[in-house]
């Protein structure tokens, strides 16, 4: 029987829980938001399988790629909607082509992310692109395994945790499954993610034409650039990823599952067959693999994936695993968490505000900021002091204006209020890594369709 008696010591990959013949483990949330196993005590056999599918208590060795790439699809289409070279896609689809299946994170419709899978190219979509939220597993273990069973290829991508879990859920290798694991920071939590979205959303439906409310709605949204496009009829909040409340909680290592300050996924041992991520620096090591849409680092650690990467019709060059990492070091370190994190969330279950919340938590002390003044007096490199200051939550730089195309305008909050005017909003898309003010200082968009005003 499974019991978490420290909360390091689950990722929430869900492995016992879609293990358990007799069905009585559950994956229940927290005051955290974040997912663990509680048993039934009752209808427990203690057969013991939810141990020995779980991938911290039986973590899996080190392991050292047999190769590194920098790599680039040749499709700046698909590039530009991806989180970095688009390797990705390149993969699904050829398992796609294979007549396969392929797993993915995607948004469900309260806009939270959970594993899925696609038995089509256009379904490979929705799992494009970064989404910084723990993702569910739901039963897709289950469900790859059903697949494997009748002779199916099968592509599953997920956290280095979630491929660990399914790698042991399985309890056997299959040559007809192949692993794809990312660099993963860390996973935020679902609870925070929910609570900043429906602040934000609910700041522009719930707008009024009035003076407060003109007051209200600016303060929240005043760090982003709405934008809207009149042929379409959509808006659009645009911010830069390091001006965003929600994703500096997230740098600053303050909303992460507490499995994250200890991963036991670390230095490749989730034992996936490939593991994707951005390439930072890569303009040093291979300048010619650089253009500022995007590069894959791309790391083979099995013969079969070495297999499947040959096939795919992709920009590449080897280099050395070392260079991978310099600018990576989440490849191997695991996140320190933030010195407030453990009050953030006590806070968090009484705070009316989540944006409030996340800007008081990050506000630096007297002696942080002191500290940064001394060290650019004492002649430390300046990029260096900017990076303690944004580390301690203030950042100085002022914000990059979005460029608008031809059929948008970028409008103001009084502007916003007039064209709602008794208009409804619906959001349809929410971006993590909108590149297209270039890979390294890309966007959070979030996209809403105008509704018809209702006579």
């Amino acid at each position: 029987m499974i019991i978490i008696s420290d909360k390091q010591n689950c990722c929430g990959c869900a492995a016992c829980a879609q293990k358990c013949p007799k069905h009585c483990i559950t994956m229940q949330q927290d005051k955290e938001g974040f997912f663990y196993p509680i048993i039934d005590t009752v209808t427990c056999i203690d057969c013991g399988l939810c141990e020995n599918v779980c991938p911290i208590i039986n973590s899996y060795e080190k392991q050292s790629p047999l190769h590194t790439y920098a790599a680039i699809n040749k499709n700046d289409e698909i590039r530009l909607k991806s989180s970095s070279g688009g390797i990705f896609t390149l993969l699904a689809e050829k398992i796609i082509d294979d007549g396969g299946v392929v797993f993915g994170a995607r948004f469900d419709e309260n806009w939270q992310v959970v594993i899925d899978y696609t038995e089509t190219k256009d379904g490979i979509a929705a799992f494009r692109g970064s989404k910084y939220v723990q993702a569910s597993t739901l039963n897709t273990y289950t469900q790859c395994e059903d697949f494997l069973k009748i002779g199916r290829k099968v592509m599953y991508t997920g956290t280095p945790c979630q491929i660990a879990g399914l790698k042991h859920f399985l309890r056997k290798d299959y040559d007809n499954l192949l692993t794809v694991d990312f660099v993963c920071h860390g996973a935020p939590s679902p609870k925070v993610w929910e609570c900043y979205l429906k602040e934000i959303v609910g700041t522009l439906t719930n707008a009024r034409e009035s003076s407060v409310c003109q007051k209200n709605i600016g303060w929240q949204l005043a760090p982003f650039q709405i934008i809207y496009k009149k042929h379409e009829d959509t808006l659009t909040l645009s911010i830069p990823h390091d001006q965003n409340d929600y994703m500096k909680a997230f740098i600053n290592d303050m909303i992460l599952r507490p499995s994250c300050y200890m991963c036991a996924t670390k230095e490749c041992n989730s034992h996936s067959d490939i593991t994707i991520a951005d390439f930072w620096g890569v303009k040093k090591v291979i300048p010619e693999m650089y253009d500022n849409k995007g590069t894959s680092l791309v790391l083979i650690h099995t013969f079969k994936g070495d297999s499947y990467y040959k096939k795919i019709d992709v920009i590449s060059k080897e280099t050395v695993f070392e260079d991978g990492c310099r600018g990576n070091p989440a490849i191997y370190s695991s996140a320190k968490p933030h010195f407030r994190r453990d009050l953030f969330f006590i806070e968090l279950q009484s705070s009316e505000s989540i944006v409030a919340l996340i800007q008081k938590m990050l506000k630096p002390t007297i002696q942080m900021v002191c500290s940064a003044r001394l060290a650019a007096i004492i002649g430390i490199p300046m990029k260096i002091v900017k990076k303690i200051i944004f580390l301690i939550g203030t950042n100085g730089k002022e914000t990059t204006m979005v460029i608008p195309d031809k059929d948008e305008d970028i409008i103001n909050i009084k502007q916003f209020l007039a064209l709602l005017n008794g208009r409804t909003l619906n959001l349809h898309s929410i971006n993590f890594r909108n590149k297209t003010h270039g890979w390294s200082s890309y966007y959070i968009t979030i996209g809403f369709n105008l509704q018809p005003k209702i006579v």
